[in-house]
């Protein structure tokens, strides 16, 4: 079944086996309750000691999100899914399960989401956890650092944020499998659509619901769909932690994922042709995008991603601009809105020196390529035509 047929069916339409002839909701309903009870006191000790398949505490688990989490279990071509309270709760869920019976050590790729490394710097390594980072697009240098520091899990995103370059993610599994490292993967910016980590032999693919996803701006959320050998650990760590996601999340984020195929080959094409409006735009020194031919990373596109569906953010960097001007900028903005998100139905734009990257020093960012005048614009559905008219009159 293609992923396009899967948005719309997994999780969905559960016939209740404890009554035989009942009726079957067409759609996942919202199961608020906290606790769930059984015609007698065996059946319960059953479920709770997860003999028995079935329901005892929101806690543990949630006929909602349940549904959920076998819908992304799905679309990510994984064993089980857990959906947390957000995407760094599941980034930090996941880097526990990898690390539990593994060398207390992470080897990282300096291009991430600036929470990411502050997860990584400002709370795993003061409680002991070692943390590496190196470029994941210089597979040389990946390869030399894993035998270095022997990391117990590798961290990487598969389009990085901002500057969305694409490392070698089958070659790096390969090097994590035969290190024994875990492979942690944040696919948030490429989608199940673009590519499913796991099928490349990552152990976690990590997404934030929040964006493209759930794709409507009106729920925080995170999921992590992992491989079956790390299934039980994630499962302990969940019923222990109690990171999970309420119901009408679930619910939501259930409803915005029917969608999420359409919705993203919409936005994939806004974005080219966004990308080709500003490359030949006066007041642009360079645009970054996966279809561009003479990306860094092309070869590595070409050959892990569908032909024609490049994702929907395109960062850009307005020429000479201080933070004045891109604030200036910015606020002359009428359609695209001005936010600290992406994947929504209508176009973002953000700034990461501000934004996603706060938390990350100046030079630092320099060094990772985010310069002042650096600013990531997500596209939406809208009609392409008009979102380019807004981004004009605003360099104008």
């Amino acid at each position: 079944m293609k992923i396009e047929t899967k948005v719309v069916h997994a999780g969905d339409r559960k016939k209740d086996p404890g009554r035989p002839g009942a009726f079957v909701p067409s759609s996942t309903p919202i199961y608020t309750a906290t606790t769930y009870l059984y015609e007698n006191t065996a059946k319960l000790d059953r479920v709770l000691g997860l003999e028995e398949p079935g329901f005892c505490y929101g806690r543990y688990d949630n006929p909602t999100r349940s549904a959920l989490e076998e819908l992304m279990t799905a679309l990510e071509a994984g064993h089980s899914a857990q959906v947390c309270s957000s995407g760094m709760m599941a980034i930090h869920v996941s880097l526990l399960a990898a690390l539990t019976d593994r060398r207390k050590s992470v080897l990282a790729a300096n291009a991430l989401y600036g929470a990411t490394t502050t997860l990584l710097t400002q709370v795993l390594e003061p409680m002991g956890v070692s943390v590496d980072f190196v470029d994941m697009c210089d597979l040389a240098a990946v390869e030399r650092k894993i035998a270095e520091s022997k990391p117990g899990c590798i961290v990487m995103e598969t389009i990085s944020n901002p500057l969305l370059r694409v490392a070698d993610l089958d070659r790096i599994a390969e090097l994590a499998r035969a290190a024994g490292s875990a492979l942690l993967v944040d696919n948030t910016f490429a989608t199940p659509l673009l590519i499913r980590p796991l099928e490349h032999g990552a152990n976690f693919a990590v997404h934030s619901l929040t964006k493209f996803l759930a794709g409507h701006g009106d729920v925080l959320g995170g999921v992590v769909v992992t491989d079956e050998a790390h299934a039980e650990v994630m499962r302990t760590l969940s019923r222990t932690m109690g990171p999970v996601l309420g119901p009408f999340e679930s619910y939501l984020s259930m409803r915005g994922i029917k969608t999420f195929a359409l919705r993203m080959e919409r936005q994939c094409a806004n974005a080219c042709r966004i990308a080709s409006w500003l490359q030949s735009h006066p007041r642009i020194a360079r645009v970054h995008y996966l279809a561009d031919p003479n990306h860094p990373d092309a070869a590595v596109i070409r050959r892990l991603l569908p032909e024609g569906l490049y994702g929907a953010l395109v960062p850009f960097e307005i020429k000479d601009a201080t933070k004045d001007d891109v604030f200036r900028f910015m606020d002359k903005l009428k359609l695209v809105v001005r936010g600290t998100s992406l994947g929504d139905v209508h176009s973002l734009l953000l700034y990461p020196a501000i934004a996603s990257h706060r938390e990350i020093a100046p030079k630092q960012r320099q060094r990772m390529g985010i310069g002042d005048g650096l600013v990531r614009l997500c596209a939406g559905i809208e009609a392409v035509d008009d979102i380019i008219a807004d981004l004009d009159q605003a360099l104008a």
